[in-house]
């Protein structure tokens, strides 16, 4: 009897396949989940024609004969359904940003924190599920080609595709928006590798606060960044990061060489509610993203953009749930874009 899922983990280093099946060792008992292991892409490519039935891939970057990102070019040219999630090292966050151009599922940092490789492997095999039913589905419904209309039976085929992948589920979270003040003003002024170098400097600080409190990376924006929290005191976990986040920028010293002008603040938004969780794109491209949509997400953005540089502003809801945790300041009912009604806003100050 096979595991109910497979996954391809490849990384260089030793420890690695020892500490994942110590940590799933009752998934693999239990098979939930087998492990397949390669130290590098070449090898990961021989694992991945010996089992084609692979669900996920977790591919580290820094690898010797083949690299993670050609490995996830490769992937993408034999197979552009099979979902890669990219292992980096937290300073790594240039390859990060390739990694995510090029089509990653997602990413994790290291040293790992299992119980967001556990999330992030959860959320990933869901979407995989997703796309193996679907093409199950397909060639379940070959058979109709006997007694269909072939221009009927592409219709049904891609109505079936469209619908699977386009699944959504309703879940509660905090939406975390930050971004970099005044970034473009410097991407102006400044040499380009200056400006590159600048950016992934706040990345990394972004990064690092959203994943010390249980959160992902949504997505990165142009400047800016949409993380997801989910799960026990998502909201006081989301307002922590968005302190850090701005303790740090704030602290942040001016390069030796590189940027001349100004080092820009932070303004952030921060919303708790219910949110569309679900695949976006396009079926004709056969390219999706997991994501988050919805009025709780457009609305942590609009807070951020009147947030002022230095500033983290929630609504009077959030304000409510989160209580006497945190250090607030009023300001008062804020016209948000696309609200009918100004919204009561706050700013955090502090932890209590």
């Amino acid at each position: 009897m096979s595991a109910r899922y497979k996954i391809l983990v490849v990384d260089d280093e030793d420890d690695v396949a020892q500490l994942i099946r110590q940590k799933f060792r009752r998934q693999i008992r239990e098979q939930e989940y087998e492990f397949v292991f390669a130290p590098n892409g070449v090898e990961a490519l021989s694992r991945l024609r010996e089992h084609p039935d692979t669900d996920i891939v977790f591919s580290d970057i820094n690898m010797p004969q083949m690299d993670g990102l050609t490995l996830l070019e490769k992937i993408g040219e034999a197979n552009p359904l099979l979902k890669t999630v990219i292992i980096s090292a937290y300073g790594d966050m240039a390859n990060i940003r390739t990694a995510m151009n090029r089509g990653a599922f997602d990413f994790i940092c290291k040293p790992f924190d299992f119980e967001d490789f556990e999330q992030t492997l959860t959320k990933a095999l869901k979407t995989a599920t997703q796309i193996k039913e679907t093409i199950q589905a397909i060639q379940e419904n070959n058979i109709l080609k006997m007694y269909v209309n072939n221009s009927v039976l592409q219709f049904m085929c891609r109505k079936q595709y469209e619908d699977s992948l386009l699944s959504t589920e309703i879940i509660e979270a905090s939406i975390l928006f930050v971004d970099i003040v005044g970034f473009t003003a410097i991407s102006e002024q400044e040499e380009p590798g200056a400006v590159i170098n600048l950016l992934n400097q706040y990345f990394d600080i972004m990064v690092k606060a959203i994943i010390a409190e249980g959160g992902y990376i949504d997505k990165f924006m142009g400047d800016a960044v949409l993380a997801v929290f989910r799960g026990e005191n998502h909201l006081e976990r989301a307002i922590r990061a968005a302190l850090s986040i701005n303790e740090c920028t704030q602290s942040m010293e001016r390069p030796t060489s590189g940027i001349q002008t100004f080092l820009p603040k932070v303004s952030i938004g921060v919303n708790p509610g219910e949110v569309i969780s679900g695949n976006v794109g396009s079926a004709t491209l056969r390219r999706f993203d997991f994501t988050v949509i919805g009025d709780v997400v457009n609305t942590a953005q609009r807070l951020q953009s009147v947030a002022k540089p230095g500033q983290i502003l929630i609504t009077q809801d959030a304000f409510n749930k989160a209580g006497d945790l945190f250090k607030y300041q009023k300001i008062g009912e804020v016209v948000l874009k696309n609200k009918a009604n100004p919204v009561g806003v706050y700013e955090v100050l502090a932890h209590e």
